[in-house]
């Protein structure tokens, strides 16, 4: 059994939520440097150039890529071997966003009592958390900065067992449509299929900490992110909605088994704001 502190936990989470507003991770600068060589449209390639421009200075002067620094999203992978000592993990991971986002200056965006009063809770807690147990010795915290934009562009649909893959496909599509330039494109679009109503959801998040466009393994699912790509591109909403080529850098697909009678899918969009990364304790 391996001992991990749960200070550490804390500050790693506090580092990796100032870390992954400020820099913008590899794989996605990758993708806006491509879809910049690829896009038509001369207002879509300024649109990446400013873009691409802001993503330099914020990491330049320790500043926040976007002025909405997100809910903190969190996927644990906990190995079975692990033991968590000196205070409990829920509390560990608050605090590490607590820190994080009042020593980053970040701004924080969560309210108590969303239907009623909306009191800021002034510190970027609490975290969304997902837990999972996994063989070994490590304990992985995977962080995802979601902006409340595209969060609300999201969708769950249940589909017809029918309406198989072509369903599948008219209804991402029609996410990306719906959600035009309001979701901040160019978009990674994440995809849960499959599940039930609540994990289908989080297939489809878990699925943006992929890296930019890495395909799934699976070759069908995978020919399934390409095709609804295409699609998506192919409807000329471009880089900030200005029109173009590019309306997504990404289409990724997460899969699992679901009940005879059902078609769960979900679309959750990212912003090309793509805020991701990852640590291993």
């Amino acid at each position: 059994m391996r001992e991990i502190q749960a200070g550490k936990i804390t500050e790693t989470v506090a580092k990796l939520c100032q870390e992954v507003n400020f820099n913008l991770g590899e794989d996605v600068l990758t993708a806006l440097k491509s879809a910049q060589k690829k896009e038509k449209s001369p207002y879509g390639r300024e649109a990446l150039h400013q873009i691409l421009a802001n993503a330099e200075i914020a990491k330049k002067e320790m500043l926040p890529l976007c002025q909405d620094c997100g809910t903190a999203v969190i996927f644990i992978e906990i190995g079975q071997d692990v033991h968590i000592v000196g205070g409990d993990l829920s509390r560990a991971l608050n605090e590490g966003v607590r820190r994080g986002y009042t020593e980053g200056y970040l701004r924080k965006s969560m309210v108590i009592q969303p239907f009623s009063e909306r009191f800021n809770t002034r510190d970027g807690t609490p975290p969304v958390v997902h837990t999972e147990i996994v063989p070994g010795d490590k304990l992985k915290i995977s962080l995802m900065c979601k902006g409340g934009g595209a969060e609300n562009a999201s969708r769950l649909g249940m589909l017809k067992p029918g309406d198989g893959k072509t369903g599948t496909i008219d209804f991402v599509v029609k996410v990306a449509e719906e959600a035009g330039g309001k979701a901040c494109p160019p978009l990674i679009i994440g995809v849960g299929i499959g599940g039930t109503t609540d994990m289908v959801m989080t297939l489809a998040k878990k699925a943006l900490l992929r890296p930019v466009g890495q395909p799934n393994p699976d070759k069908e699912t995978a020919d399934l992110e390409k095709e609804i790509l295409r699609r998506v591109n192919d409807l000329g909403i471009g880089p900030l909605g200005f029109g173009g080529r590019i309306t997504a850098l990404a289409v990724q697909i997460e899969v699992m088994p679901a009940h005879i009678a059902s078609l769960p899918v979900a679309v959750n969009l990212q912003c090309h704001s793509a805020r991701h990364t990852e640590a291993v304790l």
